[in-house]
This record gives C-alpha cells, structure tokens and sequence, in this order.
C-alpha cells in the first residue's frame, strides 16, 4: 500500500497487536543501549527461539537455525532455506551502534571541587543537544588478569545519573552569540562525577573519592580505565510518545529499531517457507564509517557465509561464500529522516518520509550528487516492491532530505561491493542523532511486517 496512512487500516484487533508489538520494542531499546548489550539481548532471543551458536554445531541441514558473535559487538543469524546456499540469500542487515559519549583512555580528572570524566564522542552529534540532561555510564573495564567488569551506573531508578553542565542564561551572553556548532565544543563535553572530597590529606581528594567508590563498587583501579570501553548514554528507558501513544520516544533508534525489526522477523518466520535462506546480520561502527573488525567492512560477514558453506559440506567454501553474496538480495535496514513540520524547508515534500505510512525505500542515499550511496537498481526496487505489496504492507519512498542540503550513509553500498542486489528499507525517524529520537508505533509495525515478507520472497 503505497504512500497511505496505515493507522487508518488497522481493526481494533490488529491495533492491538501494534501497541504490543511497540511495548516489546521499547522494552529491548530500554535494555540495549550499547552495541555490547544489544547483541546479548539478541542473543539471548536467538537462543529461545532455537537457533544454536556455530561453534556448537557440527553440520547443517534444510532448517536448522544458528548463529555467529563476533568480538560481543556483532550478531549474524541464519536459517537454512531449500535452495543451495550458491544461489544467494534473503538478508537483512541493520546497525546496533548508536552517537554518544565514550570515557577517554585517561578520563578521570579534578578541577576547583569538581571531579570530571574526560569524553570523545561518537558519531555526528549536535554537541549542545547533550548538556544538562541525565546520563548513564555503561560498558566494560578489562584487566590485566582477563576478567571482565561490567559497568551499569544510572539506569537503575536508585542509581546516581551524571550529567554536563551548560551556562546559566544570566551569564552566557557570549555563548549565544556564537553559532550553535561553536557554542559548545568536543572538549566541553565532559562529565560531572562528584564533588565530595576524601577524608584525609589526599592529592586531588574528589576525584580520589570517586575512584575509592569504583574501587569499592566494581574493585577496579584508575589504570584499569586504559582497557575500559566505557560509553555515556542518555538515562532511563523508552517512553510512549503523544497524547494517543502514537510513538516511542527513546535513545538509539538509529539503528535498534530496524535491528529489533528485523531480529523479530528472523524470529518469527516460518522455517518451513524458507526457500533462500535467511539472514539477519547486526553490525557495529556504521556511525564512523562502518570501519574496524566489527564494522560491516569488515571480514566477518563473508567468514561465516563460508562457513555455513563448509558446515553444508562445500569443498571450495569461499568461492561458495562469494557465489552466495553475489546471488543473494538484501535490504539495509536502516532508519531515513522523518518529515518534520516545524523544518519543512529542508525535504522535497514529494519525496520525503512521513510518519505513519509505513516502512521507507530510499532508492540511494549519500549526498550532493549521490556521493557515497548504493543507488538501487530499478530491477531489483521492483522485485521489493512487488513483495510488499503482496503482504499488504504500508511503504514509501524517500530522499535524505533536498539535494545539496546535507545527506548520509548506510552499509549498503559496502555489501553492493560483492555486486549483491542491495536496496536501504527503514523507518522514519524524528530528532535523529539527538539523544532523544522518535518513531510511530505505525512505520515500526509496518516495517517488521516487510521484513518477515522479504525472507521467504
């Protein structure tokens, strides 16, 4: 159903099911605001639903369900279709990093009473977006001795948050004079983490309290923060959003929610209907440049294709592997910019994404001249089409805002690189990169549904 409001299609029954289908997404964007936790709660759905971790599988056949970590920032999942593996794949690929702040190498720092945590952030950021609201410390501290300390601070209701400051309104003349990409700069973005002294007669005893604390909490000391990851997040769970709970407001809809979507669909399918075999890969990095061991340039994603080739009995696995990408057909399910009404002025309004009326193509993405984008063939949009709308699912289509008005980026063209067919399918985002995004429950719904109906095309 093409450019039509889906609300407008639901019975009471089926508005239901959208309501609870949203209540269970907002409960994995609550608990899954890293990259780290969110492949642990995937993981632990993948196990419920049985799918098995390869290294516990020693051969595969017709419907068996597994799947692969990499590194704890990577989950590809897989169910065995029909069809021989050479002859390509139903894939589904999203990212599950998101923009924020991460703790540099050395963060912990005293100045006039005040015990600071040095940042660099991630990702494109409006930096003044996080000044003055509550944030989370989440990640891990690894030691010397191979032990691996989990970090979880301000979630918890009886937690302490930690935050940065900004300037009273009396006294920031100056400030508000400047541009708003110059009013508050990377090296201001540091967190506050205490202003309470340590008895005694202590160098810098704020922030030897603070330590004192992480010693007592977590037993881990200021030099094991050199092996830390540890990332600033905003605080505190997804939340309904408008008077009708129409939408979910929360941190880290770029990319969870196409990755909660698309892991549900892996989820859900039929195995029985399966003809290509299905695939659900989540990746990290795709915020800077989808670069690193478990971005989606890296090997990881072709490394496992050759090895369901080999656990199939293949004896050349990585010519198999690359048969299998060059045959296979994939939706980058990534999110695209919502129609805002209070900045209209920045979208062709004919094509644009607008809420509620469903899961989003975007032919190409990029910016000023397509620069950096996959660009679809018109073939393979075809194909998608038709799939959609033999479910009876709500879609659009949409560029990333007017052309020479800025633009982006998805995985996309990188699996383009293996001359896979590859189209970007998302949903409509509100306030992107900021620390709080919003979707309709609708395109969410809609989306889940599109992606369900492309594994068994």
């Amino acid at each position: 159903m093409y450019r039509e409001n889906a609300w407008l299609k639901y019975d009471q029954k089926e508005l239901k099911n959208v309501m609870k289908f949203a209540d269970g997404y907002k409960e994995f964007l609550s608990i899954s605001k890293t990259e780290r936790l969110a492949t642990k709660e995937a993981v632990k759905q993948l196990e419920a639903a049985g799918f098995k971790f390869a290294k516990e599988v020693k051969s595969l056949k017709v419907g068996d369900k597994i799947y692969f970590v990499n590194k704890n920032k990577n989950v590809c999942a897989f169910i065995i279709g029909k069809k021989p593996l050479e002859e390509g794949l139903r894939i589904l690929g999203a990212h599950i990093d998101s923009p924020r702040l991460d703790l540099k190498e050395h963060p912990l720092y005293e100045k006039n009473g005040f015990a600071l945590g040095d940042t660099h952030y991630y990702g494109g950021v409006k930096k003044y977006q996080w000044t003055t609201i509550p944030l989370a410390l989440h990640g891990v501290v690894c030691k010397k001795d191979g032990s691996v300390v989990d970090v979880n601070i301000g979630e918890d209701p009886k937690d302490p948050i930690v935050g940065i400051t900004d300037l009273l309104i009396h006294l920031s003349a100056d400030q508000m004079a400047l541009p708003l990409a110059k009013a508050i700069t990377g090296e201001n973005l540091d967190i506050t983490l205490g202003s309470m002294p340590v008895d005694g007669k202590a160098k810098e005893p704020v922030k030897a309290n603070v330590l004192k604390l992480l010693k007592k909490k977590y037993g881990i000391e200021e030099e094991d923060l050199i092996s830390a990851e540890i990332e600033i997040v905003p605080a505190g769970p997804a939340r309904d959003y408008g008077l009708d709970r129409s939408m979910v407001a929360g941190y880290g809809h770029d990319d969870r929610v196409c990755a909660y979507t698309s892991l549900k669909a892996i989820l859900d399918v039929d195995a029985s209907k399966v003809e290509y075999s299905s695939c659900v890969i989540l990746v990290d990095k795709e915020e800077i440049g989808s670069v690193g061991a478990t971005g989606a340039q890296s090997l990881f994603f072709e490394n496992t294709i050759a090895e369901l080739a080999l656990l199939m009995g293949s004896k050349h696995p990585m010519f198999d592997a690359r048969k299998a990408m060059e045959n296979s057909k994939m939706l980058s399910s990534d999110v695209s910019a919502g129609f805002d009404p209070l900045y209209p002025q920045v979208n062709d309004p004919k094509n644009a994404a607008y809420f509620g009326e469903g899961i989003v193509f975007n032919k190409y993405t990029g910016s000023r001249g397509k620069s950096g984008s996959n660009d679809s063939n018109p073939e393979y949009y075809a194909f998608v089409r038709k799939v959609v709308d033999e479910a009876n699912v709500n879609w659009q289509n949409a560029e990333l805002g007017k052309v020479d008005q800025g633009g982006g980026g998805t995985i996309a063209y990188i699996l383009g690189n293996y001359n896979m067919n590859v189209i970007d399918a998302g949903i409509p985002v509100l306030n992107m990169h900021a620390p709080m995004e919003i979707v309709s429950k609708a395109d969410v719904y809609e989306a889940y549904r599109a992606y369900l109906a492309f594994l068994v095309a």
